[in-house]
């Protein structure tokens, strides 16, 4: 599990494509390789990935089908940078929201608003997400937590502070860039128990 707080972005530097397969490697600063083992979990702009093999600095992953065709991690590149967040321990500080690191799917920016120090995103996303996305409620994006703004028909916004667009690569993004977003769990769980309970009543 992550809190959706990411440590930073940092640069991809091998990318080796295979069938059924996507491995690569991500340079890490020693604070971050502090204690990272094999077969521990990363966070890779949001998704969830296992540490398999070490090379000095150099940490690989492997990215499988299912991953590769429900996120982002199909259109990496050498010098790429994407947001890392590693899992977080018990008794860690859980400044976001507990995200998993298991990815919905993948939104698109559709517009961008920056004013001074107004950062805003309009993401747009599957209109059957919609029903999940509330306004003031979580919602992950790239891995970050984020308070969900305003809500459309098959999109939201969100408002970024300068801090998150430090640590994030989330500035960087254009109209037409891809976003991996990961709907919060417990509001899921609630819509489809409410939806359950009502459909049982014949309501």
């Amino acid at each position: 599990m992550f809190t959706g707080i990411t440590r930073g972005t940092f640069p991809v530097v091998r990318v080796e494509r295979k069938p059924d397969l996507v491995r690569y490697a991500i340079a890490l600063p020693p604070e971050l390789l502090a204690g990272l083992a094999r077969g521990a979990s990363v966070a890779v702009d949001g998704v969830c990935q296992t540490a398999t093999e070490f090379d000095g600095q150099q940490v690989w992953f492997d990215a499988i089908r299912e991953t590769v065709d429900r996120t982002t991690l199909g259109d990496l590149a050498v010098g790429r940078r994407v947001s890392i967040e590693r899992s977080y321990k018990i008794g860690d500080e859980l400044g976001g929201h507990e995200v998993a690191g298991h990815v919905t799917g993948v939104g698109r920016i559709e517009r961008v608003n920056r004013r001074g120090d107004v950062y805003d995103l309009h993401i747009g996303v599957a209109a059957a997400w919609m029903k999940y996305i509330l306004p003031k409620g979580f919602i992950a994006v790239d891995g970050s937590s984020l308070t969900i703004g305003s809500t459309g028909a098959s999109g939201f916004d969100v408002h970024l502070v300068p801090e998150t667009l430090r640590l994030t690569n989330l500035g960087e993004k254009a109209v037409g860039s891809a976003v991996n977003i990961e709907l919060d769990a417990r509001t899921v769980a609630i819509v489809d128990t409410v939806e359950r309970v009502l459909a049982a009543r014949g309501l």
